[in-house]
């Protein structure tokens, strides 16, 4: 017998023509329970992303393409929102802060996450459910006071890390005023925040790795680091390809953090040091309602940014992890 044959469920035996109405009914119940029933338990998540998903990204395309005044008036004006984007100063320099931030936070944070989940991961570390637990802290905590303590922190006169600065003998620096001084405190902050994140999912993908893979490697004569190098990291790419993906998507939408660093400027700082791509889309879709068409367009130039470079970060990671 085939294994098809043997695992395939059962269905319901027909009843014979001249059965009660009942049965009948009862029979043909449990065939369309059998077909349809998986459709109704996915449908609800697709009428969901429908409504607050796929619609949004819709309207969103479709207000790109108008002169669009968010009291009422709009006019097709076709791409010259997306033409005016080509020629806009502000938006390249959003696009350059993004990149600044990314680049400070997310590389460091994936090394940093992927050498705390190893460690988290030894069989000879003690406690580690409260360290698991409290590496998962700092995510949890309310990002209005995450900024609070860093702003206090990256003060000018009386932050904490200029006085240690000043130990050494480095002059204060003004964190808000430059734009690699600002980009490194918001990394900062961001770093803090979801490098314990992106821990507990390596660590995940780290426990899912057969144990026999690593007594046999250490039966062989393999090192820990040897035994990282050639087991660890190619079981866990395709958990380090999903974190590298999911951060590259939050690194790009960056909004809250330089938000609250600047003191709620949504034009991050006096010369822009500091303004994400969220940030001026929200400056031009939302905060100025007469220019919504343009932060349409903004937001869709970020969609397929984040396309772009989570497939450039995809294509990179599986060439180096082979």
């Amino acid at each position: 017998m085939s294994l098809s044959a043997t695992t395939a469920p059962p269905s319901p035996a027909a009843p014979p023509p001249d059965a009660p109405s009942h049965r009948r009914r009862g029979y043909l119940f449990n065939r369309l329970d059998l077909k349809y029933s998986p459709y109704l338990y996915i449908a609800p998540f697709f009428l969901i992303f429908g409504a607050f998903g796929l619609y949004p990204m819709l309207r969103t395309a479709w207000m790109s393409l108008h002169d669009w005044d968010m009291i009422g008036e709009h006019t097709f004006i076709g791409f010259d929102n997306y033409t005016a984007l080509i020629k806009d100063d502000y938006f390249w320099n959003a696009l350059v802060n993004t990149f600044g931030i990314f680049a400070l936070s997310t590389i460091p944070q994936l090394l940093m996450a992927l050498f705390l989940a190893n460690l988290l991961n030894q069989t000879l570390l003690r406690a580690k459910t409260f360290f698991r637990m409290a590496i998962f802290v700092p995510n949890v905590v309310s990002v209005a006071a995450v900024a609070i303590v860093f702003g206090m922190l990256f003060q000018r006169d009386f932050g904490l890390f200029n006085w240690l600065l000043g130990l050494v003998g480095v002059d204060q620096i003004d964190w808000r005023a430059q734009e690699w001084s600002s980009w490194t405190a918001i990394a900062t902050m961001v770093n803090w925040r979801w490098t314990g994140y992106n821990t507990l999912i390596l660590l995940a993908g780290m426990q899912a790795i057969p144990k026999d893979l690593y007594e046999a490697a250490a039966i062989d004569g393999a090192s820990p680091w040897r035994q990282f190098w050639q087991i660890t990291l190619p079981m866990l790419k395709p958990t380090f390809i999903f974190v590298v993906i999911l951060s590259t998507i939050g690194g790009m939408q960056l909004f809250t953090e330089p938000l609250l660093f600047g003191n709620g400027s949504i034009i991050g700082g006096n010369q822009r040091e500091y303004q994400t791509l969220a940030m001026y889309m929200y400056e031009k879709g939302i905060y100025n309602l007469s220019t919504a068409g343009y932060g349409a367009a903004v937001a869709w130039a970020i969609f397929m940014i984040i396309v772009f470079v989570s497939l450039i970060n995809f294509v990179l990671v599986r060439r180096a992890s082979k």
